[in-house]
């Protein structure tokens, strides 16, 4: 049984564009280090040379917006047999299928390597936030004991001695003696900061030592030396190396100062400068205390002047209490009359009103009264009865009654009503005539007018 198998099949140049993808897609920027040979610079501006060891070599290509950046010991260009240190990416040359390096940095070995130790600890350091201000402490303005931690032989302890012989002489120093070069030094200045912490009989602590290389200095440039300056509960000056140097140590260290000399110029202060200023400030003391008890006695002599003896507080208060019982009398008086006009008014006004003056008042109104309407009376049945005779005169003058006296009669027919015509009765009729004396009943005969015989 047979299989068909798919073949693909490269040209060279697919081949050597393929590796050359795989190489720089899958290995990231690399450092290498090694001797150059072969170097080459052409027209164009680009350096090719081998990067060599004791066992093998490989090709390298810088180009010329690169190398321009390169500074060198020995010049902008390197030499033949210079230990150098790339970064670098690694590719394929694909026109003869060569392995090469395309170099994107270029230092000298040696120092570039320590360089690059250094920055890789600072910006590790830096993340872990070792050197954040936040946990700097502040120095004392003039410490009771300044610990030393250096060589006990070098020249930094003592340019410190001689500075603060000069400046301060009364502040004890301690030595905590270390290496401070080598690889012994990086366990010896952690220790030596450890012990002055855990004695605890200084306030601030000078960590450093003179000047050297990069190598000399290499110790305050180690972690555990870093962490040690970190975990001090005593602040910590770093005096390492001469002003242009920077160590790890400064980084961490409360504060640095560029020498050790300066880092004892910076803890110590300028005795005869303090002499001039306690002076000083003694005179300005003396001048406030001179101006305030001058203030203070005008003060004093002007309230003495304002001061009355207690007698003649007395008398001037007894016045003014008899001034005051005075207008209280007067007020007492004035009101004691008031009241009474006002009792006077209320009790005339009273007496004006009682029930018994009202009775009498109306008593005698009654009396008034009734004498009136009597005499009224009187005048009115007098009145009246003067009316009635007149009346009773007129009446009787005019009454039916009256003419019945004088021989007159009055004829009443069948119906009560007076006969004014003969019109009114009929023959046969009753009708009744009053005389004065009686009635006559008549029944009537005959009628006739006026106009018969």
């Amino acid at each position: 049984m047979t299989e068909d198998i798919a073949k693909t099949v490269y040209s060279i140049s697919q081949l050597n564009r393929k590796v050359r993808q795989l190489l720089e897609t899958h290995l990231p920027l690399i450092w290498v280090e090694g001797e150059i040979s072969n170097f080459a610079c052409p027209a164009s501006g680009h350096w090719y040379f081998s990067l060599k060891d004791d066992n093998a070599q490989v090709r390298c290509a810088m180009f010329r917006n690169r190398n321009n950046r390169v500074r060198l010991p020995s010049g902008n260009r390197p030499d033949n047999g210079l230990q150098v240190l790339l970064r670098c990416r690694v590719s394929l040359y694909e026109g003869r299928g060569e392995f090469q390096l395309i170099v994107e940095h270029m230092e000298e070995a040696g120092l570039g390597a320590l360089q690059r130790r250094f920055e890789q600890l600072k910006h590790r350091l830096a993340a872990e936030k070792l050197f954040d201000d936040s946990h700097k402490q502040a120095l004392p303005s003039i410490p009771s004991r300044i610990g030393v931690v250096t060589s006990p032989t070098g020249a930094a302890i003592h340019d410190v001695l001689q500075v603060l012989e000069r400046r301060f002489p009364s502040i004890p120093i301690t030595v905590y003696p270390t290496a401070v070069q080598g690889q012994e030094a990086i366990a010896g200045i952690a220790k030596a900061i450890e012990l002055a912490n855990r004695h605890n009989h200084c306030d601030v602590l000078i960590v450093g030592r003179g000047g050297g290389s990069m190598e000399d200095l290499w110790a305050f440039n180690e972690e555990a030396v870093a962490r040690a300056i970190y975990a001090s509960d005593i602040p910590i000056v770093s005096a390492v190396g001469h002003e242009v140097d920077t160590t790890i140590a400064d980084l961490v260290a409360d504060h640095r100062a560029a020498t050790p000399s300066a880092a004892a110029e910076l803890l110590s202060p300028n005795q005869q400068e303090l002499s001039a200023r306690v002076g000083n400030h003694k005179q300005r003391l003396y001048n406030a205390a001179s101006s305030l008890i001058g203030t203070q006695q005008r003060q004093l002599q002007h309230l003495q002047k304002r001061l009355r003896h207690p007698g003649d507080k007395l008398r001037q208060q007894s016045q003014h209490i008899d001034h005051l019982e005075m207008r209280l009398q007067t007020a007492i008086g004035n009101q004691q009359h008031k009241h009474r006009s006002t009792l006077q008014r209320l009790s005339n006004a009273l007496t004006q009103l009682h029930p018994q003056k009202t009775i009498d008042a109306l008593k005698q109104r009654n009396q008034y009264l009734q004498q009136r309407l009597q005499a009224a009376a009187t005048h009115t049945v007098n009145s009246c009865q003067q009316r009635l005779t007149n009346t009773a005169q007129l009446l009787n003058a005019v009454s039916p009654l009256n003419t019945l006296r004088r021989g007159y009669s009055i004829t009443f027919n069948s119906k009560e009503g007076v006969v004014k015509s003969v019109a009114e009765v009929s023959t046969g009729e009753t009708v009744v005539t009053r005389l004065q004396d009686g009635e006559l009943h008549c029944t009537v005969d005959s009628v006739s007018d006026g106009s018969t015989p």
